[in-house]
């Protein structure tokens, strides 16, 4: 009788291929996986890393602050011209009133004078009318007391002619004669009267449109004289001379600035601060500097939000007195209070903010640096502000990414 033999599932060659298909396959995976994430080698001690910390976040910066005069009048000359005698030097102490320099300029200085000729014969003329209608005003007064005479003769002589007349001493004739001219002279005197009136009101008005021109072309005149006097430049204000550097020869533009006069009444500093702060810097808030070995309130008094180069520009006055021993031009690091203090988790700053913005770091554990999204907020001038993404005592790699920013994976070696 024959004897059923199983056939065996598995034999030898199936479990060989087997193997090397499952290898195959691990080994098509860990590719494909390379393929995803890219590794870099990179030495640790060419590498900054930096441990994630809990504390006090300080919300300040750090500000290089030059120190410039409380308040500078800009030196200028209202007409152009070329400067022709220089009196003082960069650095002088001047009171107001010294003269500067003196620039010539002929064809300003023939337009003044042919408006200061032009003027003057206006002048004359307006006078000239004045003296007319005050002659003027004579002869009608003149004309007004031989009326007024000759009335009362007339007067006397009606009034004689009357009584004659009545007492038939006198013809009809010679009574109506005196009575003409009485009536004559009275009526003369009424129109006469008028007349005046109406002169003298015609006058006082033309006295006052007179003087007002009069006045008006003397201010004229006096702005005239007062821009050829200008041409001798003089300090409008008592204090040091700076940034005054005048050639003989060299020509300047109507109200182009010639240098400045500091008022020696205090400093304040003035500072470029970094574009990334223009919101969060704002007038009144707080700073110190230290100064000699002392330390120095100061107050942000104004904030310019123009950026230029990455920058914008803000002034600090000290709260109190300003150090006497300050000059201008000295450079003082100014530390600017932004906000309280606060507990965060702390990250040291470094050069891989340049490659991501801040929205992504390498985290290094066990010798290998994986990427992670991270959220910063503030920073100061030790240590970003962290808000997501990390943990306390997590170690980042700080340094620069520029070298395998494309890289998913790093791994550290010795």
């Amino acid at each position: 009788m024959d004897k059923i033999i199983k056939k065996k599932q598995f034999n030898k060659k199936t479990i060989l291929i087997l193997a090397g298909a499952v290898l195959f396959a691990g080994l098509v995976a860990y590719g494909y996986s390379l393929s995803l994430n890219k590794v870099y080698k990179a030495e640790a001690d060419k590498l900054t890393i930096s441990k994630v910390a809990y504390g006090d976040f300080e919300d300040v910066v750090l500000l290089n602050a030059s120190v410039v005069p409380l308040t500078s009048v800009i030196i200028s000359s209202p007409e152009g011209g070329t400067v022709a005698e220089i009196f003082t030097e960069n650095g002088a102490s001047v009171v107001k009133g010294t003269p500067l320099l003196r620039i010539t300029n002929p064809n300003a200085l023939s337009g003044y004078t042919s408006s200061e000729t032009s003027i003057i014969e206006q002048i004359n003329q307006l006078r000239k009318l004045r003296l007319d209608l005050e002659q003027n005003q004579r002869v009608m007064g003149q004309d007004m007391m031989e009326i007024e005479n000759s009335l009362r003769t007339a007067t006397r002589k009606f009034k004689v002619d009357s009584v004659l007349y009545a007492k038939k001493v006198i013809t009809l004739q010679e009574y109506n004669i005196s009575t003409q001219d009485y009536e004559y002279f009275q009526g003369r005197k009424k129109i006469l009267r008028e007349a005046v009136k109406q002169e003298n009101q015609s006058r006082v008005m033309q006295l006052q449109q007179i003087d007002f021109s009069i006045g008006r072309m003397n201010e004229s005149l006096a702005t005239i004289r007062q821009n050829i006097e200008n041409m001798t430049i003089k300090a409008p204000v008592a204090g040091r001379l700076s940034s005054y550097d005048p050639i003989i020869g060299k020509s300047y533009g109507g109200n182009e600035m010639l240098g400045k006069i500091d008022v020696m009444q205090g400093y304040k500093l003035q500072a470029g601060v970094d574009e990334y702060y223009i919101n969060r810097v704002k007038e009144g808030q707080t700073a110190n500097c230290e100064f000699n070995g002392k330390v120095y309130k100061l107050v942000v008094k104004k904030v310019i939000p123009e950026v230029t180069s990455g920058q914008f520009q803000v002034e600090l006055t000290f709260e109190d007195k300003s150090p006497e021993e300050l000059r201008r031009g000295l450079s003082l690091q100014v530390k600017l209070t932004l906000s309280d203090n606060s507990k965060s988790l702390l990250l040291a700053q470094g050069q891989f903010f340049q490659s991501t913005g801040g929205s992504w770091v390498f985290v290094l554990k066990d010798g290998k640096a994986t990427r992670r999204n991270v959220k910063i907020g503030r920073k100061n001038y030790l240590y970003y502000e962290v808000l997501e993404g990390l943990q306390k005592d997590e170690e980042v790699i700080t340094s620069s990414y520029d070298q395998f920013s494309q890289y998913d994976i790093i791994e550290v070696g010795n």
